[in-house]
């Protein structure tokens, strides 16, 4: 069995697309995905599957949530060992340390190009601070998400591509869930 960290965009924010983290768990079950959990309000869903393949994941998961919740989002699928990654590959340390809240990991379908990120970079019209890793860009906003001019939609044009951003924190507190069912799945009490 496969552990994955889904990630929905742009649900629940500002009253639009919104579902119930209980009817998502309910959806996620339903599809036959194990033992799914959600965190926050924003569309985190850690699940076990036995596909091996992400990107049929955030396929199914999109065709199903569409017809069977009427929510059309996209969904961007991570594998346990690339969550792991993802947490391994933040540039900014002293950021995730001190300041964890103005700190977003963006995830990307595909690894941004070269000439992309110097777009995006070249458009920072404050102090905030990008640098790309594989699929997923790290951002500081030190003046804060809120007031800064790198929103959601300058990063997509930028980027060519949808994305989907969380906060250190809850990068985090996803780590802490994968970290949780490893030890479940590892307790013999368990089976």
């Amino acid at each position: 069995m496969n552990t994955y960290i889904a990630l929905l965009r742009g649900v629940n924010v500002g009253g639009h697309k919104k579902i119930p983290m209980a009817e998502l768990r309910s959806f996620a079950a339903d599809l036959g995905l194990a033992d799914p959990r959600t965190l926050l309000q924003s569309g985190n869903l850690v699940f076990g599957s036995p596909d091996g393949d992400a990107s049929a994941l955030e396929r199914t998961l999109e065709e199903e949530a569409a017809g069977r919740l009427g929510l059309t989002t996209t969904f961007f699928v991570r594998p346990e060992a690339e969550w792991r990654t993802v947490v391994d590959a933040n540039p900014f340390h002293d950021a995730a340390r001190d300041d964890p809240g103005h700190l977003l990991v963006l995830f990307l379908r595909d690894p941004p190009r070269r000439e992309a990120m110097e777009a995006l970079r070249a458009g920072i019209r404050g102090r905030e601070v990008v640098r790309a890793s594989d699929r997923q860009v790290y951002a500081v906003y030190p003046d804060g998400v809120g007031r800064s001019r790198l929103t959601n939609a300058v990063i997509e044009r930028a980027l060519g591509g949808p994305c989907t951003g969380r906060n250190w924190n809850t990068v985090s507190k996803l780590l802490g869930m994968l970290d949780a069912r490893g030890r479940v799945s590892r307790d013999p009490a368990s089976s």
